[in-house]
């Protein structure tokens, strides 16, 4: 059973940067989509960003251009640079993985973002 732990999660004030990890404790990163969720009380979960094994990001258009998703697939790590962030930005981000040959899932457990005013 592969497990993914987020880190990085904490208080900011509105505009500033946090960085987000994901790790993982299988070497699944050549073979994943992976993938940063959030869910805020009371919202459904919702995809922030995906990034392929290649590399090539997708983004949430409420994040586009102020949040940036990478990965490292040798140290099985994928980040998530937040800027200029907003008190709606608050939430409890997720790391997921998807396998590319079997689509089994993965989820963290999560880490909370909460952007003050």
């Amino acid at each position: 059973q592969v497990q993914l732990v987020e880190f990085g999660g904490g208080v900011v004030q509105v505009g500033e940067s946090l960085r987000l990890a994901c790790v993982s404790d299988g070497n699944i990163f050549n073979v994943a989509l992976m993938a940063w969720y959030r869910q805020a009380p009371g919202k459904r979960r919702e995809q922030v960003a995906t990034i392929t094994p290649g590399g090539i990001p997708t983004y949430n258009i409420h994040v586009k251009d102020r949040f940036t998703v990478s990965r490292d697939n040798a140290k099985n790590t994928m980040f998530l640079q937040m800027r200029s962030l907003k008190s709606e930005d608050s939430a409890v981000y997720y790391c997921h993985a998807r396998l590319i040959s079997s689509s089994t899932l993965y989820w963290g457990q999560g880490t909370q973002v909460t952007v003050s005013s």
